[in-house]
This record gives C-alpha cells, structure tokens and sequence, in this order.
C-alpha cells in the first residue's frame, strides 16, 4: 500500500474535500466521507470538481482499507446538494480532452464531464451512498445516479433540466434513470425539465430514504456502518454488475449467476458468512476487489477500452 495514504483528511483536492468516519479517526477508516465543497458557489460542478471526484474514486477503489464511501455537499444549512454545471465557467473547448490537429475538440473525441464522474463512481469496487443533504439539478443529480443508494430529504428538490438549457441528458444518465424510476417517468422528467420535490411520485424509487434534513448525512452514514459490518465487499460490488451488466435473456442470466455463485461458494468470504452465522456472531469479511473477485468477473466488454472490461 506504499502508493496509498496513510491519511485521506490530510490530502488537498480542488472544489472537494475528505472526511473519515469518524472524522476524528487519525487513520484511513473503512468509510470515507466525499464532500463537494464549493460553498460560496452552491457546490456548482467545475471542471476542477470534476478532476478532483475522478481522481479520489479511482483511488479509493483501489484501497482495501476502505469499504464504504458516502459523497455528500459541504453546506451546513442543508440547502444545496449541487447546483448542477458551473455555467459561469463554461467555454467552447471542454478541458480535459484531447485535441484535434486544429487545437479543437471534435465530437467524437469530447467525453462529457458528468459522465466520466459517473462511470468512476459506478466503477468504484466500493459501494458509493450519496448523502443529498438538498437539492440538486443537472449534473448534481446525474451523478448521484450510479450510487448504490441515494438519501435526501422532504425539502430537498430535484430536476434534470436540459431542455430548459438546450442541452441533452449526461453522466451516463440516459442509461440510469430509466432503469431507476422507469422510462415513463425517465421521459417526463426530461421533457419537462422541471424541478420536482424528493417525494414527488415522478421521483419514486430514486431516493431509498427521505430524511429530515440534519438526518440525511447520520442516515447515511448508519447504513455504511451497517454495510462495512456485516456485507461482503466482494459480494455487494459482483451483485451491482449483475444487476446493471446483466445478459439480455433470463437463460444467459442463469447461466452468469451460476459462473459466479459456483466461484463465490468457494471463497473465503462465504465460509466465514456460513461460520458466523452458525456461531451467532459477528462476521470478518475480508475479501476485496479485484483480488477475491470471481474467475468470470467481469464478464462484459468496456465499450470504451475496446476489450474486456479492466477498472
């Protein structure tokens, strides 16, 4: 672990900052809180912001200490959770991608920013819960959308408001939305582009838990303790690919699962499980991603690598 920190508090990133829990805790925890921290600009997505996010989930993916992580919005009134894209920042060469011969973005060279935090987000081997201590829109809410669980509260309001902009969904959320809420619903939101309260039946299904609004960050935080305690790390990120990798028929399903739960059945995270729970006791999971993942995984082609699929 020579390339990790011996500190995730301690390291400085633009437009964000890291917490432990608890953030007393000297040394990495298992669960390390992401905080956007933009609060004289409502947390606004910056390009800083979006290098900064990158960066940290590429790096805790890879870090065994750690087995839960929450991202969640710097601002103590419980008012903002992201303000969306920084407009006051926008320009016509998108920062960040590579060039054509010209000095220009093409389009087939340009990666939307909002998407390539999403995809580290849901490539992290770590489940992600977004702690939505207030509102969101654009891409501050986009991004949320490959988080394992998301948490808000009743006042929070939320939009996908593209069409109000001219602009069309991004981070990845044409892919997440309608296989979140469902696609009528995924359709209205974008057509309407309005904002819409947490409980709004529109938004049914996106927020697993709605809080008060102080209780949205110790909610979180209660089901990450919950998770490092007693869930396979290896379990919970193999059961998120198939959830979302999953093969087009119920047959090729079947055949995938019992690859995976065949290998699963031989590790060493389900022999301390079945232990522990003959013994009444609490278990010690200690299996990681990619060292104990099953032979198979991952059983798709990255679209972006041209191969198979390497995080």
């Amino acid at each position: 672990m020579a390339d990790l920190p011996s500190s995730y508090e301690a390291l400085q990133f633009p437009a964000i900052k890291l917490s432990h829990q608890p953030p007393s805790s000297p040394e990495v925890t298992p669960i390390v809180t992401v905080i956007l921290n933009r609060p004289k600009a409502a947390n606004a997505f910056s390009v800083e912001m979006q290098t900064s996010l990158i960066h940290i989930f590429n790096l805790l993916s890879t870090d065994p200490r750690v087995k839960c992580i929450i991202l969640t919005g710097s601002d103590p009134a419980n008012k903002i959770f992201c303000a969306g894209m920084d407009l006051s920042a926008v320009s016509d060469k998108p920062a960040s991608q590579p060039l054509d011969a010209e000095g220009t973005v093409n389009r087939d060279t340009h990666r939307d920013g909002g998407g390539r935090v999403s995809l580290a987000i849901f490539r992290c081997n770590k489940p992600v819960i977004a702690a939505m201590n207030g509102s969101g829109v654009g891409v501050g809410i986009t991004m949320t959308l490959p988080c394992a669980i998301r948490v808000t509260h009743a006042k929070a309001k939320f939009g996908f408001v593209f069409a109000r902009r001219g602009l069309s969904l991004e981070g990845c959320s044409s892919f997440f939305l309608p296989r979140l809420i469902g696609t009528s619903r995924a359709v209205h939101l974008a057509t309407t582009g309005s904002v819409y309260p947490a409980t709004d039946k529109l938004l049914e299904g996106l927020f697993t838990v709605v809080e008060e609004p102080a209780g949205v960050l110790p909610k979180a935080i209660e089901i990450a303790e919950d998770v490092v305690k007693n869930c396979s790390a290896v379990s919970t990120t193999v059961m998120r690919d198939m959830i979302y990798r999953t093969p087009a028929s119920p047959e090729e399903a079947h055949l995938n699962e019992s690859k995976v739960i065949f290998d699963l059945f031989k590790g060493k995270d389900f022999i301390e499980g079945v232990q522990s729970f003959l013994q009444k006791r609490n278990p010690n999971l200690e299996g990681t991603m990619p060292k104990d993942a099953p032979s198979v995984w991952p059983w798709w082609k990255d679209a972006l690598a041209g191969g198979k699929a390497r995080l």
